[in-house]
């Protein structure tokens, strides 16, 4: 598949990565606006604006932003435009998964050395992380980022744009609400209400 990546700082580098090892073909990256790139974009593999993808051959897109908000807002709008079959998820090969019961929305992405047991909902445009590991049964909705290391126990539902730091941790049956974001390190051990913040063990809302 030829594959592009809206985003191009180092999360687009990891997809990029990730797409190869795959097996797909990486054209390169697509930015909101390519006059303003920052220092850590790879402005070389920059493809051009949104435009592009009007005017050149492509099959599929992922969206290749670490932060949940603009990850939900860039997805919600390449898929108003092009249809969520244009979308694809991705799993780096050393992910491990049960393939009966593990299920993948579109522009999914799953990174090297997760882990996944069973029953695992993985929703669209939601992004688990290397090394992160995921139990039986858990929800990850709609654009969430796991990040690098982090613990996601058994029967946990994370709604949607839900932000989980490095190396954190959410213990089992516990619930995230939309747009909430988990500290690095922090140990949810209660349900967390939508878009605040939590820090520490146990996990407690930041004043």
């Amino acid at each position: 598949m030829r594959l592009v990546l809206f985003g191009a700082g180092g999360q687009a580098r990891e997809q990029a990565w990730v797409a190869r090892c795959a097996g797909h073909e990486v054209l390169g990256f697509i930015v909101s606006d390519p006059a303003h790139l920052g220092p850590h974009d790879s402005a070389d593999r920059v493809l051009g604006g949104p435009a592009w993808l009007d005017a050149h051959a492509w099959d599929g897109i992922q969206v290749a932003i670490g932060t949940p908000v603009a990850r939900a807002r860039v997805a919600d709008a390449l898929e108003q435009r092009y249809g969520a079959g244009r979308m694809p998820a991705l799993q780096h090969p050393s992910a491990l998964y049960d393939p009966h019961s593990c299920t993948f929305g579109p522009g999914s992405y799953v990174g090297p050395g997760a882990v996944l047991t069973v029953g695992v909902q993985v929703g669209a445009h939601a992004m688990i992380n290397f090394g992160a590991s995921v139990g039986h049964e858990a929800q990850i909705g709609r654009a969430c980022v796991v990040n690098p290391g982090a613990r996601i126990s058994g029967g946990v539902r994370l709604d949607a744009a839900v932000l989980v730091g490095t190396g954190a941790q959410v213990l089992q049956y516990r619930t995230v609400g939309a747009g909430a974001t988990v500290g690095a390190g922090a140990v949810v051990t209660r349900d967390v209400p939508p878009g605040v913040t939590v820090v520490g063990v146990p996990a407690r809302e930041m004043g």
